[in-house]
């Protein structure tokens, strides 16, 4: 399995609206509402490198509301 961070930016006042839509997607873990340069940060767990980025592109680079991304794939297995 491999395991990215979304980073997500989002229009004003489209937060909520995002992570909820984020939360209804096949492979999607969590989804937080921070603060800071970004607005929402997914965890997304796929197959491999090429779900993730069949994910990213098709399902969450299409939502209503998101201005921006940036994926950060994880190196190990964190144990």
């Amino acid at each position: 399995m491999t395991t990215a961070y979304i980073l997500i930016e989002t229009n004003v006042g489209k937060s909520r609206e995002v992570a909820e839509t984020l939360r209804g997607l096949e492979g999607v873990q969590t989804v937080d509402n921070v603060t800071g340069p970004y607005d929402i940060i997914a965890v997304l767990s796929a197959t491999d490198l090429a779900a993730v980025g069949e994910t990213v592109t098709n399902n969450i680079h299409v939502i209503n509301g998101i201005t921006r991304t940036v994926t950060c794939l994880t190196v190990g297995s964190g144990q």
